[in-house]
């Protein structure tokens, strides 16, 4: 009869998941160092979440002292379709893979809940059961479980999963065997670097995020910097430009869940209709969808960027209504955008 690990990774991919992998919640004693010296450094720009609670988010075993194992989970949600096929299409908009449909939190949280429960089930013990909202760094601890290692972009890489694919954590008082952490196999390989559109990287495994694509369109508040704002192209929520360029993807899957599979109106949107939507359409469209967290002038701005990217003069007459929009930061983009189309 298989151990309990055994079982436990059974249940895990009949759950879905697509790999699984355990560690001590002390696998990686240099994270809290590396988050500190990040911090410092004030690389997290906007991201105010960072800094609070970072004695917990630097170590899992002071965020719960109990915890004995941390159960770490990979769910795929690969694309059907080259991801950046898009960027050769100024006058559509380019929406990151992860939010081409539902929030990824509320299925992928309901699985771990469900693994967790039966864990508890064969073994009495306590569990907590985290996604990204919680103070928790999934990514060095991924990579002490045996699922990938962070390769030079700072995400993690599967040589079974390639790039696409969300991480879920269970933290249990159980004492579980531990699994061998992934080593590094990016070797000589700088694709990922090479691809980024404003040159994000300090260097190999060190993000700016503040120049990042995904944190300009999704974390920043106010208007993007002139000297970003010709690099973003048509990306009007996340990138994943680094994500697509690494090798590893040969071994990608399609996702075969359908929560993930792209939403037929976010597969090719058009700018012209985008840049359009007021907050109550806004509000509508993205009903149950990450990019709603954002809330629609952020949006639009984002739009507007990329309507100002497109070279179309013809989308000059859907962006010039926004240069007597309500929000300042929006009335700034479609200036911008028009300026540039002129």
């Amino acid at each position: 009869m298989p151990s309990l690990a055994g079982q436990l990774r059974e249940q895990a991919l009949a759950e879905g998941f697509s790999d699984i992998g355990i560690c001590a919640p002390d696998a990686m004693p240099q994270t809290a160092n590396r988050l500190q010296e990040f911090l410092a450094a004030g690389l997290h720009g906007e991201m105010g979440w960072m800094a609070e609670r970072s004695a917990w988010r630097g170590s899992p075993s002071a965020l719960w002292p109990e915890a004995k194992s941390v159960i770490m989970l990979a769910e795929n949600y690969g694309p059907d379709e080259d991801p950046l096929k898009l960027l050769s299409m100024p006058d559509r908009g380019n929406i990151s893979v992860y939010a081409r449909n539902k929030d990824y939190h509320d299925p992928l949280k309901k699985r771990l809940k469900r693994v967790a429960r039966w864990l508890i089930a064969q073994e009495p013990c306590e569990v907590k059961v985290f996604v990204d909202t919680a103070p928790v760094m999934e990514k060095p601890l991924a990579q002490a479980a045996g699922l990938g290692w962070q390769g030079k972009h700072s995400n993690v890489v599967s040589r079974r999963l390639g790039s696409w694919f969300f991480l879920g954590a269970i933290f249990t008082t159980l004492d579980l065997p531990k699994d061998t952490p992934e080593p590094d196999h990016c070797g000589n390989c700088h694709a990922c670097l090479d691809s980024c559109p404003t040159d994000a990287f300090i260097a190999p495994y060190r993000l700016d995020p503040r120049k990042c694509i995904s944190y300009l369109t999704i974390e920043q508040k106010g208007p993007v910097d002139l000297a970003l704002r010709a690099k973003m192209g048509n990306r009007i929520y996340g990138c994943d430009d680094c994500l697509a360029a690494c090798p590893w993807n040969k071994f990608a899957q399609v996702s075969r869940d359908a929560n993930y599979w792209a939403r037929i109106e976010l597969r090719c949107p058009k700018l012209e209709h985008l840049v359009a939507l007021d907050d109550r359409d806004f509000r509508e469209v993205f009903a149950g969808s990450p990019i709603k967290r954002i809330g629609r002038d952020r949006f639009v701005r984002n739009v507007l960027y990329a309507i100002g990217n497109s070279g179309d003069k013809a989308l000059a007459a859907a962006a010039r209504p926004l240069a007597s929009d309500a929000d300042d930061v929006v009335k700034d983009a479609a200036i911008w955008a028009l300026e540039r189309l002129k």
